[in-house]
């Protein structure tokens, strides 16, 4: 089955392209956002299996996105990404309650299943 995915990011080519990529490698996206509360309400009406999330947004920051939807039993797995390197965020990726963390540039499928197995 395949999983679905919700991709989060204020930047439309990178939507664009993390769709293809996620598709290409045989995966559900069932939605976009472009901002937290974007995310938020669009995390609660699809019920997506995985959240790509861009730790910079316009509005809510990405750390406080996956902490308000993760720490519940039918909660989302959510994957944090950045063009930045993850090392610039020190514990703030696994205290936001995220599995973990993707450069942008990095971002492929089996990188993602890593993460998710």
């Amino acid at each position: 089955m395949a999983r679905t995915v919700l991709i989060v990011d204020d930047h439309p080519s990178f939507r664009a392209s993390a769709r293809r990529v996620l598709e290409d490698a045989g995966y559900e996206v069932i939605g976009e956002a472009p901002d937290g509360a974007s995310a938020l309400a669009a995390i609660g009406a699809h019920r997506p299996d995985v959240v790509l999330l861009d730790v910079q947004l316009p509005d809510i920051d990405g750390f406080d996105v996956a902490a308000r939807v993760t720490g519940h039993d039918d909660a989302p797995v959510v994957v944090l990404t950045s063009s930045r390197d993850g090392s610039d965020f020190g514990g703030m990726v696994i205290r936001s309650g995220a599995r973990g963390f993707i450069a942008k540039a990095e971002l492929s499928g089996p990188r993602l299943e890593a993460l998710l197995t």
